[in-house]
């Protein structure tokens, strides 16, 4: 993926450095734990979701965990901005969200205008370890989410060295499709449909709402394939084999791949996120169309 020198967002807030356990109003309380309470967690299944809560209940806190580089560029030097620990000037791994945020400005800003409609865009946030969220305290046992009350993306790089050395994802596609994910949310949050799904919870069976959260999911899914699709004719950055980075990212965080890894058993009615066939199936159906209304996931049977 040829991403250095193209023009980078200016909605990153970098966090970084600044230290965790902070209080939030409705809240979790904070304690102490490692990177292999993190990869359980993640490995666990709850991957790229909407709201840390579900997962922070369990496992809490957090401590600092190295950074993970854009692959093909040299380690990070030692910080070098006085008063903001782990934060330097040549900063590739940032330089490189910023890149892809912009690019996600740019396809949804163009989609809605021709819509006659405005995009809002979402901040997003870098953060180390924990950061205050308005879902919450946001912690990086949860991976990359997306806080509708806010409107921000909040991600600990260091996901992404998890996403290729526990989930043999590899590559900056890869990476790449884990911000178009989340902004995905985003994109569901501003059209209404991220609250039908919430507003069904109360009414329905944990059954039939980890169906409707597949649904969800699925669809942002769909929405990353919609921004590879356009930035492609854009920029013309993706080289060969990097869509299949992509595609592979998806597959490696199917449920029913989380679940065999982990558990050596595949629970369907458990599913959260769909499955390796259906995020995979999904990237491509956006990916191929371009079109929006090819991501209409809650009118189809065959998901």
């Amino acid at each position: 993926m040829r991403w250095e020198g193209e023009q980078e967002s200016d909605n990153v807030e970098d966090r970084r450095g600044q230290g965790g356990g902070f209080g939030m109003p409705g809240g979790l309380r904070t304690g102490g734990i490692g990177i292999g309470t993190i990869v359980i967690a993640l490995l666990g299944g709850w991957l790229f979701g909407i709201n840390p809560l579900t997962i922070l209940e369990i496992f809490s806190g957090g401590n600092p965990v190295v950074v993970e580089q854009p692959q093909g560029r040299a380690p990070e030097a030692p910080p070098g901005q006085p008063g903001r620990p782990g934060v330097q000037a040549d900063d590739p791994a940032r330089s490189f969200v910023a890149v892809v945020l912009g690019s996600t400005e740019q396809v949804w800003s163009s989609l809605f205008s021709a819509s006659g409609n405005r995009y809002p865009a979402p901040k997003l946030v870098l953060y180390t370890g924990m950061t205050p969220t308005a879902c919450g305290t946001g912690n990086a046992a949860a991976g990359p989410f997306y806080c509708p009350g806010d409107q921000r993306v909040y991600i600990d790089l260091a996901f992404y060295r998890i996403l290729r050395d526990r989930l043999g994802a590899a590559g900056d596609t890869a990476q790449a499709y884990v911000i178009a994910h989340e902004v995905g949310h985003h994109i569901q949050n501003i059209t209404g449909q991220m609250d039908k799904v919430q507003s069904a919870r109360s009414r329905l069976s944990e059954a039939a709402y980890n169906q409707l959260s597949v649904r969800l999911e699925l669809q942002a899914d769909c929405y990353a394939g919609i921004w590879a699709h356009h930035s492609q004719r854009a920029r013309n950055w993706f080289d060969t084999g990097d869509i299949e980075e992509a595609m592979g990212a998806a597959a490696a965080v199917g449920d029913d791949h989380i679940q065999r890894s982990t558990q050596g058993v595949v629970v369907p009615e458990s599913f959260t996120h769909g499955s390796s066939t259906q995020r995979v199936r999904w990237l491509r159906t956006g990916l191929q169309s371009g079109a929006v209304d090819q991501c209409d996931t809650f009118n189809t049977r065959n998901l």
